[in-house]
């Protein structure tokens, strides 16, 4: 686990007739990682972006893509989503028959493997495979829609996800996505969350000045 504190702004939050300039925006304004929401309507009640458009978008910005799956058979699209140019890919264990082919599949593609736990989704759910990932995001809002509001609930949970793989020694990030904001994101990140996503606020805040927001996210 990296000791800085990222920031990976989510372009669910972004305006989408304009989605390329805004993910170059983010890249000038210093943005860590750049999180991509993709959702199947099925899983999550929303349907969002496929690999077309992160296909468009790869060639804008050399930051990393950190995409997070919430499609359901995700095998299925494992390998259209790493050609499209993923760099780090996160699916959830409950949309696989079987987390660790779904590991394997990601791997297999030298992509960075992420596994996502929703608010009310156990840390035995994917305890088993720590050590086969490079990290965990925590969904601080029931997956589907930007906007929401924080559930400090999930940081009891961060916080002993830090403690597991403190004790095993594990090199695993831990992630933090759904309503992080200026108020919020010093507890996350004194749970043990070193990767923080935040939509509405560093698109919305300060008069959608995103360098002054992705700054004060990080240092707050």
């Amino acid at each position: 686990m990296s000791g800085s504190i990222k920031i990976s702004p989510s372009i669910l939050s972004a305006d989408f007739s304009k989605l390329g300039s805004e993910v170059i925006s983010l890249e000038k304004a210093g943005a860590d990682y750049i999180h991509i929401d993709v959702m199947d309507g099925h899983f999550v009640p929303n349907l969002t972006i496929g690999p077309e458009v992160i296909k468009k978008l790869r060639p804008l910005t050399k930051k990393i893509f950190d995409v997070h799956l919430m499609i359901s058979p995700v095998d299925n699209f494992i390998k259209e989503f790493a050609n499209a140019g993923s760099d780090i890919i996160t699916f959830h264990p409950e949309a696989t028959r079987d987390p660790l082919k779904t590991i394997e599949l990601i791997k297999r593609e030298n992509k960075k493997v992420g596994v996502s736990l929703k608010p009310k989704s156990k840390i035995e759910l994917i305890e088993k495979y720590l050590d086969e990932v490079d990290l965990v995001l925590i969904m601080s809002v029931e997956p589907g829609f930007g906007g929401q509001k924080f559930m400090p609930e999930v940081l009891e949970k961060t916080k002993a996800l830090k403690e597991i793989i403190k004790k095993r020694n594990l090199n695993v990030d831990i992630e933090i996505d759904g309503g992080i904001n200026f108020e919020n994101c010093s507890k996350a990140k004194e749970a043990g969350a070193n990767i923080l996503v935040s939509g509405s606020t560093v698109f919305k805040e300060n008069k959608g000045d995103l360098k002054k927001n992705i700054e004060i996210l990080r240092k707050n």
